[in-house]
């Protein structure tokens, strides 16, 4: 008999919405319940995406015995506590990158998860996508020769309002966070781990980055150029270049797009051909995980994610950018 997973949401907002909507792509996926801290927003999103159940707690949902896996879509400085909420009432986690706010919170999430036996994947849906899968097989083919250089911007103008959740320093704002981390992980998967990280930024008012520049260096002298900005709209593309080759992710890269292809001999645009969002094919993924007992994803894996949050650090690092009260236990 095949499964239905009942899903929760935690957290109703923006990204929360595009999940929910198609989480309806997915087969044998029932979208249970929703929760948030506003009894009227919880009742007011289950309404609207047929959740059968709305909580004014996120405590209320991940005691509930029917729900199977929890959705944590919350803002950055919530995704520790509440992954470990879930994973500590042995709920399986799908939590929203970044997985957390460093990499000692990291650490002490995939403890957890292993200590419970719980199924646990930072939500990194871009990895997931047809488009990002044909440009690994690209990559990995070999018939273009090795990466010399990569180049991956990604840049929106957005409210400047001290108190949203994008330029509020409480809430983890910043381009590098929400943004940035897109192309710093194109970098990691198709790269690795740099020899060396350089970064500088352009720091608001209060006191996010509004800008981040990145430049890793591999050896060879294999190079990613990255950026992100949230004070100005970019093409958002991201280009490897091969030894006899390149492939161009277009705009936006990090969502379902057009690929265009360059070779010796011709160019090609494949053109996008998924008629979702695109959040839908992590949440496939995750649901054939726990149908094979799995705790952890043999995609999106514990390393990934810890080299992830590694390289994140490492920026920040360099730029003096903290965010207060968020060192984990």
């Amino acid at each position: 008999m095949t499964k239905i997973y009942r899903w929760g949401i935690i957290g109703c907002g923006k990204i929360a919405a595009k999940f929910a909507q198609d989480l309806r792509h997915v087969p044998n996926a029932q979208l249970y319940a929703v929760a948030s801290r506003s009894s009227d927003n919880a009742t007011a999103f289950a309404a609207k995406f047929d959740a059968g159940t709305a909580y004014d707690s996120y405590e209320k949902l991940v005691r509930d015995p029917k729900v199977d896996v929890v959705y944590i879509a919350t803002p950055h400085t919530y995704h520790y506590e509440h992954t470990l909420l879930c994973l500590k009432h042995n709920k399986a986690v799908l939590c929203e990158k970044p997985f957390a706010m460093n990499e000692k919170q990291v650490q002490e999430m995939i403890a957890t998860a292993k200590e419970q036996s719980c199924f646990l994947m930072e939500a990194f849906w871009t990895y997931f996508l047809p488009h990002f899968t044909e440009v690994e097989k690209f990559v990995q083919s070999g018939a273009y020769g090795t990466i010399r250089r990569m180049e991956a911007n990604f840049g929106f103008k957005a409210d400047p309002n001290p108190e949203g959740r994008l330029f509020n320093k409480a809430l983890g704002g910043g381009s590098l966070l929400d943004i940035g981390i897109y192309p710093l992980f194109l970098s990691l998967v198709f790269l690795g781990m740099p020899e060396t990280v350089e970064a500088t930024a352009q720091i608001s008012d209060t006191g996010v980055d509004k800008r981040c520049d990145m430049l890793l260096t591999y050896p060879g002298g294999v190079q990613a150029k990255l950026y992100s900005t949230l004070v100005e709209e970019t093409d958002s593309t991201a280009e490897i270049f091969m030894e006899n080759g390149s492939v161009r992710m277009n705009t936006r890269f990090h969502e379902p797009t057009k690929l265009t292809y360059t070779t010796p001999d011709t160019i090609r645009t494949v053109p996008n051909s998924v008629d979702s969002i695109g959040y839908n094919f992590e949440a496939v993924h995750v649901q054939h995980m726990l149908n094979e007992g799995r705790t952890e994803s043999t995609i999106m894996t514990f390393e990934k994610s810890l080299q992830l949050i590694q390289l994140l650090d490492r920026v920040r690092e360099c730029i003096g950018l903290e965010y207060e009260g968020n060192t984990g236990a």
